[in-house]
Parts: C-alpha cells; sequence; structure tokens
C-alpha cells in the first residue's frame, strides 16, 4: 500500500521534485501571486468609498474632497499589484524553466540506459512528443497556473468575506452566479469527462507518430502516385484524433461552457432581483444612501467573479493537461533499463555462444527464438539463415544485449553478457546494419564516430580498406565533405560502405553484420565483399544474409526457421543433406538465373 501511495502522490509534488534548488521559487511566486491578488482588489474597495462619499453628499459633489485621496489610492494599488504579480511570474517562470529542462535532461539520461531494442518499438517521433512536447506542457501549469490558482483563491475568499460583509443578502445573489459557474465547470472536467482528455493526448501521440512515419514514407507515395489517404495509419490517427476533439468540445463542453458564461458575465443580474425585494424595506427604515452604496459596491466587484472563475476553469485545464503530460512523460522515465552486474566480469576471449537461449518480445504470445544453441569460436565467420521471420535478426541482437533473453543465456568469452559493463560489451563489438545510417557530418567524422580519438589517417586507412577511394575521390572536398547538403548524397552501397569503414576503424574483436549488402548494386555488392574480407580478419564475425552467395565461404552457416535452429554446417555439408538450406540454394540459383526472353516469355 505504501507503494501504491507513492506512485499515487500528486502531479504537482512529483513535477516540484523536478525543479531542484529552484523549488522554493514556486512556493515564493504562489505567495507573491496571492498578494497581487489581494492588491488587485483594492481599487474596487477604493471605488466604494468615491461612490459612498458621493452618496453622502449628493447633490453638493464638490464638498467630498476625499475622493481624489481614493483616486490615487486605487492607482498606486493597481500598479503596485501589476509589480507583484510580475515578480510572481519571475519567480515561477524561473522555476518552471528549470524543471522542464530536469525532466528532458533526466529523461534522456533514463534512455541512455535503456536497450536499443527500446526503440525498434517506440517511434523517434513519440519518444520526441512524450519527452519534449509533455515537458513543455508543464511550463504552462507552473509558470503561470498555479500562481493564477494561488492568486484566485486568495481572490475568492477575499471577495466573498468583502460580499457578506456588507449586505450578505446581495453578497450571495452574486456569488449565486459563481456556484453555478463551478457546477458547469465541474461537469466539463470532472466525473467521467476526466479521462477524455488522457485520451485525447494519447490520440496526439498517436497522430505524432503516424505523422512521423507519414513523412520518411513521402517519397513512396509521390513514386506510386498516392494520397496522404493511402497511408492508412496515418489518416485514421488524424481522423481519431478529430473525433475526440469534437466530440469533447460538441458534446461535452458546449452546453457547460455556454451556461458558465452567461452567468458569469451576467452576474449583475442575480444582484438587480434582490435589490428590488429589498428597497421596500429600506425605504422605510430610511436608510436608502446606505443601500445604494451597497448596492453599487456589489455591483462593481460582481465584475470579478467572470475574471475570477475563468482564472480557475483555465488554471484547472493547465492541472488536467499537466497530469496527462506527466503520464507521458512517465512512460520514458519508466522505460526498462539495462541490468548492470554488480560485479561485472570481462569476457576473456571472442568466443560467442548461445546456450539454449529461448525469447519473447513484449506483448507476444509465442517465442521469437526457442531453444537456440550455436557456438562461434573466436576467429570464424558465422551466417544465420533462413526464411523470414525465422529469428536471425532476434538472435544477433541478443548478443549485444539489445534485449536481454527470456530464457538461456548468450556468452561472451565464457561470460553471460548479463554480466559484463555495456561499456565493455559494446566495446568488443563493431555493427553494420542493414539500413545504415550516416550524420549530416563530414565523411571524416562521420566514420570517427567509431572512435572519437582516431587521426586523420587512421580515418583515411579505414575508408581505403573499405574500398570508399572512389567515394573519397569524387567528392568536392573529400573525406571533409558533409552529406546530406549542397546536394551531396550517396547512394545505398556508398553508405554501406562508409559504414564499414566506421567498423574497421573501431577495430572490435566480434563483428554483426545484419545483411549488410541489402541495398547495394552488383558492382558495390563485390567492393563491400572485399571489405568484409578486411573487416573479418582475425575477428569473430556473425553475418546475418539473404543472398545465399555472400555465406558460400564461410566457417559454419547456423539455418534458423520459426525461431528454432533446424540445420548447422557449412555450405557444402548443407546443400548435400538435401534439408531446408538446399532448397533455399536451389530457389537463390533458380531466381539469380531468371530472365524476360526476347519474346516477353519468362526464361
Amino acid at each position: 500500500m505504501a507503494e501504491a501511495g507513492e506512485k499515487r502522490r500528486s502531479d504537482l509534488s512529483v513535477l516540484l521534485g523536478y525543479a531542484g534548488n529552484r523549488r522554493g521559487l514556486t512556493f515564493l511566486g504562489l505567495g507573491l501571486s496571492a498578494v497581487a491578488m489581494l492588491l488587485g482588489m483594492a481599487p474596487y474597495v477604493c471605488i466604494w468609498l468615491v461612490v459612498r462619499d458621493l452618496v453622502a453628499v449628493a447633490p453638493d459633489w464638490g464638498t467630498a474632497s476625499d475622493i481624489y485621496a481614493y483616486g490615487w489610492m486605487a492607482f498606486g494599488f493597481a500598479v503596485a499589484s501589476i509589480a507583484v504579480y510580475f515578480a510572481a511570474l519571475m519567480c515561477t517562470h524561473l522555476a518552471a524553466f528549470r524543471t522542464a529542462s530536469n525532466i528532458r535532461k533526466q529523461g534522456m539520461a533514463h534512455l541512455m540506459n535503456a536497450p536499443l531494442g527500446y526503440f525498434d518499438n517506440n517511434a523517434s517521433g513519440l519518444i520526441r512528443n512524450r519527452l519534449d512536447g509533455a515537458s513543455a506542457e508543464t511550463e504552462t501549469l507552473l509558470a503561470h497556473n498555479l500562481a493564477d490558482i494561488a492568486g484566485t483563491v486568495t481572490m475568492l475568499v477575499g471577495m466573498i468575506a468583502l460580499m457578506l460583509a456588507f449586505d450578505w443578502r446581495m453578497g450571495a445573489a452574486c456569488l449565486m452566479a459563481a456556484v453555478i459557474s463551478i457546477v458547469a465547470m465541474f461537469s466539463m472536467m470532472g466525473g467521467k469527462n476526466a479521462g477524455l482528455i488522457a485520451e485525447y493526448q494519447a490520440a496526439q501521440d498517436r497522430m505524432s507518430k503516424a505523422g512521423v512515419e507519414y513523412v520518411r514514407g513521402i517519397p513512396v507515395v509521390k513514386v506510386f502516385q498516392q494520397t496522404v489517404n493511402s497511408f492508412k495509419a496515418f489518416k485514421e490517427a488524424i481522423d481519431d484524433y478529430s473525433d475526440k476533439a469534437g466530440y469533447y468540445q460538441d458534446s461535452v463542453c458546449r452546453v457547460p461552457q455556454s451556461i458558465n458564461l452567461t452567468f458569469t458575465e451576467g452576474a449583475f443580474a442575480f444582484l438587480v432581483p434582490v435589490a428590488l425585494l429589498l428597497a421596500p424595506g429600506v425605504l422605510a427604515s430610511g436608510d436608502f444612501a446606505g443601500f445604494v452604496t451597497d448596492f453599487a459596491f456589489y455591483a462593481v466587484f460582481s465584475a470579478i467573479i467572470s475574471t475570477a472563475l475563468a482564472k480557475i476553469m483555465f488554471a484547472s485545464a493547465g492541472i488536467m493537461l499537466a497530469g496527462t503530460a506527466l503520464g507521458r512523460i512517465r512512460q520514458i522515465t519508466d522505460a526498462p533499463v539495462l541490468e548492470i552486474s554488480d560485479v561485472p566480469i570481462e569476457p576473456q576471449s571472442n568466443r560467442v555462444e548461445f546456450r539454449d537461449v529461448t525469447f519473447i518480445y513484449e506483448g507476444a504470445t509465442k517465442p521469437a527464438l526457442k531453444n537456440v544453441s550455436f557456438t562461434v569460436e573466436p576467429g570464424q565467420t558465422v551466417a544465420l539463415v533462413g526464411p523470414s521471420g525465422g529469428g536471425k535478426t532476434t538472435a544477433a541482437s541478443l548478443i549485444p544485449r539489445f534485449w536481454d533473453v527470456s530464457a538461456g543465456a548468450v556468452e561472451v568469452g565464457g561470460v553471460d553478457v548479463r554480466r559484463v559493463d555495456p561499456h565493455v560489451l559494446m566495446g568488443q563489438m563493431a555493427f553494420v546494419f542493414q539500413n545504415s545510417r550516416l550524420f549530416k557530418t563530414s565523411i571524416l567524422e562521420n566514420v570517427r564516430a567509431a572512435r572519437p580519438g582516431a587521426s586523420r589517417e587512421e580515418v583515411e586507412a579505414a575508408l581505403a580498406e573499405a574500398q570508399c577511394a572512389d567515394i573519397v575521390a569524387k567528392l568536392p572536398e573529400g573525406i571533409d565533405t558533409k552529406i546530406g547538403t549542397e546536394g551531396t548524397y550517396l547512394s545505398g552501397g556508398e553508405q554501406q560502405r562508409i559504414t564499414l569503414a566506421r567498423a574497421i576503424l573501431k577495430d572490435a574483436p566480434i563483428v554483426v553484420l545484419d545483411e549488410a549488402t541489402a541495398f547495394a548494386d552488383p558492382e558495390n555488392e563485390a567492393l563491400i565483399q572485399k571489405a568484409f574480407a578486411v573487416l573479418a580478419r582475425n575477428r569473430t564475425v556473425i553475418m546475418i544474409a539473404h543472398r545465399l552467395s555472400t555465406v558460400v565461404g564461410v566457417d559454419k552457416i547456423v539455418v534458423l526457421a520459426s525461431g528454432e535452429v533446424v540445420e548447422t554446417g557449412t555450405h557444402d555439408e548443407l546443400v548435400g543433406s538435401g534439408g531446408l538450406y538446399s532448397r533455399m540454394w536451389e530457389d537463390y540459383n533458380k531466381a539469380a538465373k531468371w530472365r524476360i526472353a526476347s519474346d516477353g516469355e519468362v526464361a
């Protein structure tokens, strides 16, 4: 129960925890805002004093000499209210900016410890919207809404005291508008409607994620002359967001907000019938001047009601938005992190071994890998092949701990990877992914990313070994040419060779290649194969391949199907066994010889 209570502690308390040493500024700002509101009410009292003096001497108004003093007092209180409120907002803004900054920093620090597989399941647009967008939404609450709430609560308490001080009957009439307004606001934001804001934000998250995916897919959409409607996920996300926003506006807010505005803006209408009911008794008592003065006071003061309640409504909306924003931030801060052994062990060799490995993706109903066992000896090149969805990429991703196994163990150098320090484990490996990514910076810095301390000569040597001489030669500034600017772009095969140069420069003893020739044309593929030969020299290599021609000469082939190892051996052994690999090799050769004859028939 104590743990549940900790998790359920107020969103405000959680947010203020991010403010660090500026947390006190928030409370100072709230206090100053309350003072500012009290100062802001004083001019209305001064106006009432002016009316009282004028009524008392009517019609000889010239004898009311104190009204000038009251006027200057009202002006002074108004200026002081503005100055104090400005100081309050300065305090709350400083705390709010520090809070948002710390949320981003702590969120990023947490993500740095998350397994890399987490980023496969969470799109970059979704992560950015959760962390950057949600933290920005908390600024509104901490910088403005809290100050307004503190000031408005102070104003309401003071207003109730003042309204009941002169004539409780007219005061109660004016406060009736406030009661109706609060009920209307609660019907919009409370009860069963409280969860609608969370649903609205969730729809916004989905739209943001789908939007990023759509932008990335624009080339495909344009090539096939499709419209946004062809990108089904994006259209559905937009429609869902539109439906929720429209429902909240039309079905939930329209009537209550109309009632709220009608009564708060027309609070004076409650005062008139009460005054008419009280008038006969006042005329009989002879205190007509005092009655007029009190009526004038309530008529003037009723104008504050709409302002106060509007601030409450916007502040309440801010609290709800901040609550949902904090929920999205928690999705980042609650992301799984790699567990680090208290007593890490360093691998003693480059040997990689899978021991009865079973792995199930989160939310999946069946394992992606089941009882997988194989060994890659130091210096060996082992290829993982098999039908799509067989578990090849999953198996390779378990070696650097993109994910942790569900059962069994993956060992490097005789040590379970879960007992190796993550930095040491990453230092042992180099990766070449199917989708190579280059930074929008120079070739030099792109390659040097693998080893930031490398010299220019070492980068040039790595590029030469990766067969990149022709790429460098055609670039206007050689290895100092920036990629992705001023029309400088590389083909998929060329990008892959630059990525191979990174891996060569890192000089890690274990290399993982994920279908590295997928986007290469025949010329680039030949150069990539030469770069492979350099990269694989004296290293332990695990490669995933669909082009079976690239695995003919490897030391061992592991055939995976439906998450299980079905065959293991060399190319010749597997072709001769007549199993799955043999059939795949036969189909591959048929596909390689496929052509269209001159008569249009397939040959």
